[in-house]
């Protein structure tokens, strides 16, 4: 890059937020470099481009969101000090950087490219994620790739309380709202949404996204302004080209003519399986096939021709399946526009799990499986903004079996990964308060058949087996997949699309929610934008389609079961002193160790003095809670303990009162009788009732058994502040007797 080049830097004030772009300082061997700014957060982005297109029959671009710990000032925990695998977090930014840039590009670009998020610096207050999608588009225009389009994202959310919109929320004000989106378009149109919300009402998610494609239009603005000031700067833009491969007419012809009526026949039949439709396409296709190479064996003009058949029949096939919907109302599978495939609930199928459903719409089902377990099987997650714990896991697994697929399992991946946060993000505002309900929860949804709409069968599938888990879920959840067909002007908006009107289409639209609102929203575009009205159009369509699955649902279960399954932990809660939890856990663990073995539960303790008691044995969590309570309770002056004498020495006894916790009955408070030799009246092992007299400042423990015997008569006779048992005063012998607190505190 020549010298003369300088540091160029814009701004732009959207919801009161000041937002920056600057390049020509970093990364100066990349295609396109900028950096995003937000108060103190700094995220460094990069798009670099392959010189020569790879014969691939898809684009091959990767985006990837990393962040470095140095950002925040911190070093990597663990063993290994340094970061390794990119978090769920760095994964989910990716894709919704990928999602909207993806469709931008030329379909016939096939160049490696990869565009590159790396966070530099995290102030702690602003979120570094929806810079991503800024800075991708603004390198992208920087660089060499076949994109001129500017595109941003914003996240926007509102407040719970007051109901105002707040541009770019702060990670303390996205505490206080009930909507929350990242919201990513260009000048023109919407091309992503992701976010959830609190059962809020259609009306409100479009509003949002009225309000962030205001602030869009803004960002989108800036970049284009950053690569005019950096072209006056000496910046050369040179975009590459790219062309479609032309397939040879001859070829092309003759299969169209040939296949389109055959193809066109199949998808009226209206399969409902589709491998069957799959076979009679690959027949027409073998068929065809078979001509063309007979036809290259005799004629030079056609050899090497068959190559290109199951391409265009490929093409052939969406083409129809458009066609059929766009002229007919029809879809490939006899389905009308805005009808939901057949429904099949089972619940209670695993007999061991806490909690499992499967739900099978046509030919996608999910397995659902609730496992309950106590607050320490909570995830630790541990981020630049700080360390958190969550309480409800969501894990969505998608073998290769469920499509008919030979496909090893090497953890999970950027879909598993994705499919199971927007299922995770539609239950959250549904969970129970964790002060009522205070396990942990986790589910996962095992697609065992897969034909479109497989993220939105977990919802339902996880809100089932909650249910029969016995989770106090606040409502039901299910959520649908919405597809688009458009064309010449006009469109047709699909329910419940299968696999290959995912494909075909030009939108995936899903939507999350109850009867009341909704919980969550996904869409991606394919095409290039969409305007507000026919998401209007898609979100209305999506409620009634939602009701529609949520009354078959709640057919099979109408609400949680009252009790929970007989092989969930039974867990109980209970608040001690915090300066208790020593005497509590014991020396090295002892006391916590002892009671978890000898009652086969777990117990966690909170820094607050919150202790969770977990066990399957219920009767043995109710008897942990009650020795844990007498560890940690305080003596109560006044109160009459039922206690075991632990121990006899000359001026009295220690009376165990309370698990792990003894007074002094002094001799004086034995009987309302005197007694010279505590051994006459009591034993080691003894169980006597008595009553706290006093508890001192230093926590010792004064008890009366006479107090018992005879209500009001601890203060007669003998013992500090009274008389001996004939009325008069202590004598110098009774007095030595009375160093019973010295003795104690050396026995100590």
């Amino acid at each position: 890059m020549p010298d003369k080049i300088q540091k160029i830097c814009l701004s732009t004030t959207v919801g009161g937020k000041e937002i920056s772009i600057q390049t020509g300082t970093l990364a100066k061997q990349a295609g396109g470099a900028v950096t995003t700014h937000l108060g103190g957060t700094v995220l460094m982005t990069t798009s670099t481009c392959a010189k020569s297109p790879k014969n691939l029959p898809f684009m091959p671009m990767t985006v990837e969101y990393r962040e470095r710990t140095y950002a925040a000032g911190k070093i990597p925990g663990g063993f290994f000090k340094r970061e390794t695998r990119p978090k769920d977090k760095d994964v989910l930014f990716a894709r919704m950087t990928d999602r909207p840039i993806r469709p931008l590009f030329p379909k016939a670009w096939r160049n490696e490219t990869m565009i590159y998020s790396l966070l530099l610096s995290m102030d702690g207050i602003n979120d570094a994620g929806p810079l991503s999608i800024l800075g991708a588009s603004a390198s992208l225009l920087l660089s060499d790739a076949p994109m001129n389009t500017a595109v941003a994202g914003v996240r926007i959310g509102r407040y719970a309380e007051s109901k105002e919109w707040v541009l770019f929320p702060t990670f303390e004000e996205r505490e206080s709202l009930d909507v929350e989106m990242i919201v990513a378009g260009k000048s023109d149109a919407i091309l992503m949404v992701e976010g959830g919300a609190d059962q809020v009402g259609e009306d409100v998610l479009l509003e949002a996204m009225n309000k962030a494609h205001e602030a869009i239009k803004e960002l989108c603005d800036l970049q284009l302004k950053l690569v005019e000031e950096a072209k006056k700067n000496g910046r050369v833009i040179v975009k590459m080209t790219c062309e479609e491969a032309e397939v040879p007419e001859l070829v092309k012809n003759y299969v169209l003519d040939t296949a389109r009526p055959k193809v066109r026949e199949q998808l009226r039949k209206g399969y409902k399986d589709k491998f069957e439709l799959h076979h009679h396409l690959k027949e027409i296709s073998d068929a065809i096939l078979e001509d063309v190479v007979k036809k290259g064996e005799t004629d030079e003009a056609w050899a090497g021709l068959d190559k290109h058949v199951w391409e265009i029949i490929y093409g052939l096939e969406g083409e129809e399946g458009r066609n059929l919907i766009m002229e007919e109302d029809k879809r490939h599978d006899g389905r009308a526009l805005d009808e939901i495939r057949p429904i099949h609930i089972e619940l209670g199928l695993l007999p061991m799990a806490h909690g499992s459903a499967t739900f099978t719409r046509g030919e996608t089902q999910a397995l659902g499986v609730a496992t309950l377990g106590t607050p320490g099987d909570m995830q630790i997650n541990d981020d630049l903004e700080g360390d958190w714990k969550d309480r409800f896991l969501l894990h969505y697994n998608f073998p290769g079996f469920s499509v008919g697929e030979v496909k090893p399992e090497r953890g999970p991946g950027r879909r598993e990964i994705g499919h199971g946060t927007l299922a995770k993000r539609a239950m959250i505002p549904l969970l129970p308060d964790e002060e009522d309900f205070p396990y942990t929860m986790r589910v996962v949804s095992e697609i065992l058949e897969s034909n479109g709409s497989s993220s939105m069968a977990t919802v339902s599938a996880a809100s089932l087996s909650l249910f029969d888990a016995g989770v106090p879920l606040k409502a039901s959840c299910a959520g649908v997949a919405m597809g688009l067909i458009s064309q010449d002007g006009k469109f047709k908006v699909l329910t419940d699309i299968a696999g290959l009107e995912d494909h075909v289409g030009d939108m995936d639209f899903k939507v999350a929610g109850t009867r009341k609102g909704v919980t969550a929203i996904q869409m991606d575009m394919k095409v290039d934008g969409l305007p507000i009205s026919i998401l209007e159009k898609s979100m209305e369509q999506a409620r009634v389609g939602r009701l529609h699955i949520l009354e078959i649902m709640e057919k099979a279960i109408e609400k949680p079961r009252e009790e929970l399954s007989d092989n969930a932990p039974r867990l109980m809660r209970l608040s001690i002193p915090s300066d208790k939890i020593g005497a509590l856990i014991g020396p090295g663990g002892k006391n916590i160790r002892r009671i978890q073995e000898e009652y086969d539960v777990n117990i966690d303790v909170d820094d607050d003095g919150s202790v969770f008691v977990g066990g399957v044995d219920a009767a043995g969590v109710a008897q942990a809670k009650a020795e844990i309570e007498g560890i940690t309770a305080e003596a109560e002056v006044g109160k009459i303990y039922k206690g075991r004498v632990v121990s006899c020495v000359e001026f009295g006894a220690f009376v165990e009162i309370m698990p792990g916790k003894e007074g002094l009955l002094h001799i004086s408070q034995i009987d309302v009788k005197r007694v010279e030799k505590v051994t006459d009246v009591l034993e080691e092992g003894q169980e006597i009732e008595v009553k706290c007299l006093e508890v001192s400042k230093e926590g010792k423990i004064r008890l009366s058994r006479k107090a018992v015997i005879s209500p009001g008569s601890e203060n007669e006779g003998g013992g500090p502040g009274g008389r001996d048992s004939r009325g008069g005063p202590r004598t110098g012998h009774r007095a030595s007797r009375d160093r019973g607190p010295r003795r104690e505190s050396s026995r100590r």
